[in-house]
């Protein structure tokens, strides 16, 4: 069993409420600091009571993510958005002065703290007292779309299922029981289409007004250097876009009309992309939650005995909630807990492949949580997601070599490898789609509802429209980038998943060479947290932080080559 690291500043058991926070800060604020000793006394005094509210706030989220048709759940977190976190931005930035400004703050260790102050003193050049009411209300008015999309279910033969559930129909090999799952799902989603361009609507209003206030023309580059993009540039996106037209869609056409033909259909329907082309049933690597569970750790453990460890103790400390069900918010994450130092898994499995990467996904990200665990500060583990999104996109590769735990049949091994890779290429114009929408969207934002919908056709559109016919299904391809929550809930979180997606091709390459080496450089990687910049952090995973189009064909080419060994 698993449990909090002692406290030193915070008083333990505090219950968190202003009243009883209130000292902590003006302590902290007020304390003379008169060498470096002290200073980082007081660095570490701040870290402390910034984790206690981290994992206070985190069982908040996870607990309303968990049911969000519970009214006090839901009510407990907005306590904390509405009346804790508003008090703390004024006084939290009082402490990144008082940091700053310190003569002692010239003597800490360079090497150990330029990431972290580097950090603090753009958080300074952004903040604006006027923006902390409207921060509040975004991050208030952000969890209604877990409240519209939890609620959605259909009814497929007499029997209601979430949507996640519904999905695994579209793996069915009868066309017309795929088709009648994608047409019921697809429904049930514009039920609520209005409803999302309302909530988007105010969304960006409000998101466009703090961009105004802390002095930027839009949100797009407020959240560049909000996000603390300092590796890269809205340019470089651009290149990324272009990059991955070039390359990677003409590859994807191709698998398409292999698809096409292989089905035997004149054109490829939305509800023909999922299925697979042997006419084999779909993939079934467990037969439920905990089965899943049970064999990742088997899966970690053989690939590495510490990693697989560290799912085992989430497992014991009852750290998982994994099964679909009506009233879960959709999606998957892990939620680091920054005191105690392990994180929660929350994801809905349908008992599909897919959830199987899902799964080993969120591990990268839960081993992460633990091998930066014992970093000094709590700032030091404060993940950028392109390094986040590295951890847990390599670890969907490199855990390919022990799939064996899930797929006792060597075809459906392959099939699942030969799914996976090709997901991977499916990735890649996904997010740029997705990332060059948000540029259009926040680079203009006095438009309407018509108009963001004809902008995301005009842009999904050279990226393939998913690689389907869309022909009669128009309402349901102009409204198909409501269905990613990333666009309402973390605005601008998506381009790191191209760059980690390139980034953990790299590492899965230097893997099928030297499997020993290539995971020691990922889990030396890890164990950085965010002490180094990003492109320090991927030398150290042994690979580049690179976008190029030169870079992505290379990367392209050796994806194509495993593919077709895997088809041999």
């Amino acid at each position: 069993m698993i449990s909090k690291k002692p406290r030193i500043f915070v008083p333990e058991n505090l219950e968190i409420n202003w009243e009883n926070l209130e000292p902590l800060f003006l302590e902290l604020r007020d304390r003379p600091i008169n060498s470096v000793e002290e200073l980082e006394r007081w660095l570490k005094d701040k870290s402390e009571l910034e984790a206690a509210l981290e994992e206070d706030f985190a069982w908040r989220y996870i607990r309303m993510t968990c049911d969000t048709a519970n009214e006090e759940l839901l009510k407990s977190f907005q306590y904390f958005a509405t009346e804790i976190e508003p008090k703390i931005a004024p006084i939290a930035n009082d402490l990144n002065k008082k940091l700053i400004e310190n003569p002692f703050s010239k003597n800490l260790d360079k090497d150990k703290y330029y990431v972290f102050i580097r950090g603090v003193k753009k958080a300074l050049q952004l903040f604006r007292e006027e923006n902390i009411p409207l921060l509040t209300e975004i991050q208030v008015k952000q969890q209604t779309y877990h409240s519209i999309t939890g609620a959605m279910s259909v009814t497929l033969d007499g029997k209601e299922y979430t949507l996640e559930q519904a999905s695994v129909f579209l793996k069915d090999p009868q066309r017309s029981v795929r088709q009648k799952a994608w047409e019921a799902i697809t429904a049930r989603r514009l039920q609520d289409k209005d409803k999302l361009d309302d909530l988007f609507n105010e969304l960006l209003k409000l998101r466009h007004k703090v961009a105004l206030n802390a002095g930027f023309e839009n949100f797009r580059d407020y959240m560049f250097q909000a996000l603390g993009r300092f590796d890269y540039s809205p340019h470089d996106c651009y290149k990324f876009h272009a990059a991955i037209e070039r390359e990677i869609v003409p590859i994807l056409h191709k698998q398409a009309d292999k698809r096409r033909i292989a089905l035997g259909l004149p054109q490829l329907k939305p509800w023909d992309m999922d299925v697979d082309i042997s006419g084999k049933p779909a993939l079934k690597p467990f037969n439920s939650g905990q089965d899943l569970i049970e064999k990742s750790i088997r899966c970690f453990k053989e690939l590495n005995p510490y990693i697989g460890e560290r799912l085992e103790i989430m497992k014991e400390n009852g750290l998982f909630d994994v099964e679909s069900r009506k009233g879960k918010a959709p999606g998957g994450y892990n939620y680091p807990l920054a005191e105690t130092g392990a994180p929660f898994i929350f994801m809905n499995s349908a008992n599909t492949f897919r959830d199987l990467t899902t799964m080993v996904h969120e591990g990268g990200h839960a081993v992460h949580t633990f091998i930066s665990a014992d970093l000094e500060l709590n700032d030091f583990k404060h993940l950028p997601s392109e390094v986040a999104e590295l951890a847990s996109m390599s670890m969907e590769l490199i855990s390919m070599d022990k799939w064996e735990v899930f797929f006792d049949n060597e075809e459906d091994l392959k099939r699942a490898k030969r799914d996976q890779l090709r997901d991977v290429l499916k990735t890649l114009p996904w997010v740029a789609v997705v990332d060059q929408f948000q540029h259009w969207i926040y680079t203009n934002p006095e438009h309407t509802t018509e108009q963001r919908k004809t902008a995301w056709k005009e842009i999904i559109e050279p990226f393939g429209n998913n690689f389907t016919d869309w022909r009669g299904y128009e309402e349901a391809l102009e409204n198909l980038w409501q269905k990613q929550l990333h666009i309402f809930e973390v605005p601008f979180y998506y381009i790191e998943y191209g760059i980690a997606q390139l980034g953990a091709i790299a590492v899965w390459k230097n893997y099928k060479t030297n499997p020993e080496v290539a995971l020691e450089q990922y889990l030396a990687a890890l164990k950085l947290g965010y002490t180094k910049t990003i492109k320090e952090i991927y030398k150290t995973a042994g690979i580049e932080f690179n976008f190029s189009s030169e870079y992505v064909h290379k990367l392209a080419k050796f994806i194509k080559a495993e593919l077709e060994k895997i088809d041999q």
